[in-house]
């Protein structure tokens, strides 16, 4: 186990480890919840997906919606990141692109919260093979 030196220290033992719960609670139900998966490979990285991210659990927590955040691999649109995908219950999931804080309040206000969609969709652009 790591030595706590300080406050700081101990606040951040303290938020990984209730993130560590919170998403082994929400995981049993997932499909009931908002998901959303921001895209940290290294281009979303270094656009500003980290932001995007810290933001999201902020502010979903703050303002009482239920949801599951989590960070993901490339997602094929380096040309539009920082990209993340919404999937909300009962529906399929929406990718935006060019997603930075101020288009991350638009998706949580208008989007999650009221079903509304809000510019920055990236189209799907493939066929599934369900469907041949």
């Amino acid at each position: 186990m790591t030595k706590v030196k300080s406050l700081a220290d101990l606040k951040k033992m303290k938020e990984t480890l209730q993130s560590k719960i919170d998403l082994r609670e929400k995981g049993d139900s997932a499909e009931n919840l908002v998901q959303i998966k921001v895209a940290m490979a290294t281009c979303g990285i270094a656009s500003g997906a980290k932001n995007v991210m810290d933001f999201l659990l902020e502010e979903l927590e703050k303002r009482g919606v239920n949801a599951v955040v989590t960070q993901t691999g490339c997602m094929g649109y380096c040309y539009a990141e920082p990209t993340i995908e919404v999937k909300l219950p009962n529906a399929d999931p929406v990718v935006f692109g060019y997603v930075d804080t101020k288009k991350a309040d638009e998706i949580i206000e208008k989007y999650i919260k009221n079903g509304e969609l809000v510019d920055g969709i990236i189209p799907v652009n493939y066929e599934s093979i369900d469907n041949k």
